[in-house]
């Protein structure tokens, strides 16, 4: 039991040696370099404000300009305002990554400490174990009659109680901070799918910025940058968008169709295609169901959103097509859109997108992000169109068109009455 006396009263000594030696020096670069990540990622907060702030300023601009009557100099600004909000949107980006990878820093480091105390517990918990068998092996009663002193004896007792208590502490100490652990490792894959996320949203950012400046190279080199000149391309653009549907109503309206409502979900099945929703217009003409379109009416509903913005899948599906019918008849339809089957009997399509990031046959999620919104085909404005289908009645088709000049349009084709209203499948919207 001498042994056991002398490392008691040595203990103590040898442990603060071993703290102010190794462990404080290790606590203090620690708490040095969370302090100064703490506070880079507290920087990136108030720069990603500061870029948050300036987007809605730019955002301000671009929806009084759309109020405004379509000239070419209105335009040209429109196009110059939305380069910059997009680079806005890049840096905004940018800076999301730099926090992402912080917190990530920061996560690991937190990940490393706590294996690192994870494993002192655990060499302190043997330790303990070992103190605690060489306790429980003594003799106590020999212990007695050898010890004359019996403060020392009952010392030994009360020290074996409390190396009892020691362990127990130990053990849920270690139970917590596994835990603790097991938190920051999902926070961890969290952030770095995030920060996957992240990069690629740059890469399609930077696409539409190219797109962007292509644009306005395009319409000034259409142009010859005269006033006249754009309201005569502003005029045979509309003409053709005019003979074109009425070329597409006519086909449509002679498509059989029989539908069945009890093919159809339950109203408020999806969920909105955009973070933030502004209707601009809705369904047009309905019948007495107040489900099937018109014809010579608005075929889907129209969403306020500056080039770039992200648009989302609205259920789990599958991508059935996309295109672009700017490429064989600019100006006149859709122009770059997307045509989704959904697993409940609807099928969406987007319309006057900038960038599609799905591709054909592509399972997506609700809530995926599949594409981006832009001005693409015959639109006034930036913005996101949305038409429902009963999707046992829409189908991608090509087909002849005389109003573009003998080409052929690509696009997705129903019955006029299988189109319905997306209003009544999205969820209350409140003005």
């Amino acid at each position: 039991m001498k042994h056991f006396k002398d490392y008691k009263k040595q203990y103590p000594k040898v442990l603060l040696f071993v703290v102010i030696l190794f462990v404080l020096p290790f606590l203090f670069s620690f708490a040095q370099t969370a302090f100064e990540i703490q506070n880079k990622i507290t920087e990136k907060n108030s720069d990603i404000e500061r870029i948050e702030q300036e987007i809605k300023a730019y955002q301000k601009e671009l929806e009084g300009i759309g109020k405004q009557k379509s000239t070419l100099s209105s335009i040209i600004r429109e196009l110059d305002l939305t380069r910059k909000k997009l680079v806005a949107d890049i840096s905004l980006t940018e800076k999301k990554i730099e926090k992402t990878n912080l917190k990530i820093q920061s996560l690991s480091s937190d990940i490393s400490n706590k294996e690192s105390s994870i494993s002192n517990n655990h060499e302190a918990l043997i330790l303990d174990i070992k103190s605690l068998y060489e306790l429980e092996e003594s003799d106590l009663t020999e212990i007695w009659v050898k010890n004359d002193n019996l403060t020392e004896v009952w010392q030994d007792i009360d020290h074996m109680s409390t190396v009892r208590e020691a362990i127990i502490s130990k053990i849920d100490s270690l139970k917590k901070i596994k835990g603790d652990l097991e938190v920051k490792r999902t926070d961890t894959i969290g952030a770095k799918d995030e920060l996957v996320e992240l990069r690629g949203e740059l890469a399609d950012q930077k696409k539409i910025v190219e797109q962007n400046a292509a644009e306005k190279n395009k319409l000034l080199k259409q142009t010859k940058n005269s006033e006249s000149a754009y309201q005569k391309l502003v005029k045979d653009q509309t003409a053709k968008k005019n003979a074109l549907e009425q070329e597409l109503e006519k086909y449509e309206s002679q498509l059989k169709f029989i539908l069945d409502p009890n093919s159809l979900p339950s109203g408020g099945v999806l969920s909105w295609p955009l973070d933030d929703i502004f209707v601009t217009q809705l369904f047009g003409k309905t019948s007495s169901s107040k489900r099937l379109y018109a014809s010579g009416s608005h075929s889907g509903v129209d969403f306020r959103a500056s080039v770039g913005t992200p648009v989302k899948a609205m259920e789990d599906g599958v991508v059935v097509g996309v295109g672009d019918t700017d490429v064989t008849c600019p100006k006149a339809s859709f122009g770059k859109w997307m045509l989704i089957k959904y697993n409940n009997g609807l099928s969406s399509a987007y319309g006057h997108l900038s960038l599609s990031k799905a591709y054909a046959g592509q399972t997506i999620s609700k809530g995926e992000i599949v594409a981006y919104t832009g001005n693409t085909g015959h639109s006034t404005g930036p913005h996101l169109h949305v038409t429902i289908y009963a999707s046992s009645a829409v189908k991608v088709q090509t087909l002849p068109s005389k109003s573009c000049l003998g080409k052929t349009l690509t696009q997705p084709i129903a019955a006029t009455n299988a189109y319905l209203d997306p209003m009544i499948y999205l969820p209350p919207y409140n003005k």
